[in-house]
């Protein structure tokens, strides 16, 4: 027994740690270890450029490093992560331009002078990585501990990244082209998809089927259109105008509809900031320009001054007064004349009556030319309207009508559309010459 355990002694194997062993022995430990630095990208310059942060690995194992994107929630970017991927990255290039290609797959030791280490990264400063400019603004716990045990370095003081709020780039409303109304275009300039513009629900319920009707003229240099008269109604659910021109036979031009229910907007209004046509805009005499046509307000309906007069305290009161003195003359003329002559009714008994005096008085004399009383009465009645006032009958010399002055009064108060058939019917004529 103890010869063996002499020969054993004699021969026990003692192992020595070569370079090689030691080398891989640091490898292996450093497999695991990874700098990190936190840095940006300034890319501000560039056409919709931005700000962005990155993640930089050094890796001490074997000296390569890879730069990460970091992403955030709706960014709105692609989720690749990886910008540089692990490789090592040459600092310094070998000067020989003249026989070096421009272009190569792989570069060697030969051709590149000086590698990226750990050293050329520190908190605080810029480092060109493919011809990007990072600037490290901080790094982890494990950075910090590394640079301080291993080149003395306890400076680590994070630089503040100030985020400068985006520009503002104000928003250019173009012109409008004419094509729909001003509010539904102005929609497609705040939306891809458009929505309808809002519309007053409670004016809408409170005037349903309100229509202020007037009547307008065309301003125009051409003297045919002068003549033509339009009827401008005015919708007060909306505020919409439509306009409408009443045929006129043998006139040439044919009648309809002129403009349907749009919004008009007053000359010089802009899209941001559009004024249209009011009620209280719609005087006598005043003009509406309506899409480069101009319209001169001419009459109204009696409905639109009872209307106005109603709600005076939403209307100026020039615009009142305007439509007053211009129904004054026809409430003047409806109202009865302050005569001495008793004035005649308008029912048919006393149609009647007035037809049996006057043929009674006619009865006396038989050399009336029924045929020259009937061209008398179409040459003086050049409007139509039936009715002849009591200085033109009289200044008629051609009837000689042998009548007293009572009747003569009584006849000059009765209207043509209360006869019938119309006083031109021989028939009718019988009643008061036969």
């Amino acid at each position: 027994m103890a010869l063996y355990g002499v020969n054993r002694r004699k021969f026990l194997h003692i192992h020595q740690t070569s370079a090689l062993d030691l080398k891989i022995s640091i490898t292996i430990n450093q497999i695991k270890l990874v700098l990190c630095f936190y840095a940006t990208w300034d890319d501000t310059g560039s056409m919709f450029g931005e700000n962005r942060p990155y993640v930089i690995h050094y890796y001490l194992a074997d000296g390569t490093l890879e730069v990460r994107e970091v992403h955030k929630p709706n960014d709105g970017r692609d989720p690749f992560p990886v910008l540089i991927k692990r490789q090592r990255l040459p600092k310094t290039f070998v000067d020989n331009k003249n026989t070096f290609p421009s272009c190569v797959l792989e570069i060697s030791d030969q051709e590149v002078l000086e590698w990226y280490t750990a050293k050329d990264f520190a908190v605080g400063k810029s480092t060109t990585l493919l011809g990007r400019t990072f600037f490290i603004y901080d790094c982890d716990e494990f950075t910090r501990n590394f640079y301080c045990d291993k080149f003395g370095i306890t400076d680590f003081q994070p630089v503040e990244i100030k985020k400068q709020p985006p520009e503002e780039i104000p928003q250019v409303i173009p012109p409008y082209n004419g094509f729909g109304t001003l509010e539904d275009s102005l929609q497609n300039c705040f939306s891809l998809c458009p929505k309808p513009p809002r519309k007053h629900v409670i004016k809408m319920l409170e005037n349903d089927h309100e229509v202020l009707r007037y009547q307008v003229a065309l301003e125009s240099p051409n003297p045919e259109d002068r003549k033509r008269r339009f009827i401008l109604s005015y919708s007060l659910s909306d505020d919409m105008i439509s306009i409408y021109e009443p045929p006129v036979r043998n006139s040439g031009i044919i009648g309809g509809k002129y403009l349907r229910k749009t919004r008009v907007a007053k000359p010089g209004s802009t899209t941001e900031n559009a004024t249209y046509y009011q009620t209280s805009d719609l005087t006598i005499g005043a003009t509406v320009e309506v899409f480069g046509h101009r319209f001169v307000v001419t009459d109204a309906d009696e409905y639109v001054l009872n209307y106005m007069e109603s709600k005076a305290e939403r209307f100026p009161a020039a615009s009142l007064q305007s439509l007053r003195e211009h129904f004054h003359p026809r409430q003047v003329d409806k109202e009865p004349a302050n005569s001495d002559i008793p004035t005649l009714g308008t029912s048919k008994q006393e149609l009647d009556e007035l037809t049996a005096q006057v043929q009674e008085e006619l009865k006396l004399h038989k050399y009336l030319n029924n045929k020259n009383i009937q061209e008398v009465f179409l040459q003086c009645d050049k409007d139509g309207s039936g009715i002849l006032d009591k200085a033109k009958f009289l200044a008629i010399d051609t009837l000689s009508v042998p009548t007293n002055a009572c009747l003569v009064h009584k006849g000059m108060m009765v209207p043509q559309h209360l006869f019938d058939p119309p006083i031109s019917d021989p028939h009718l004529e019988a009643r008061f010459l036969a």
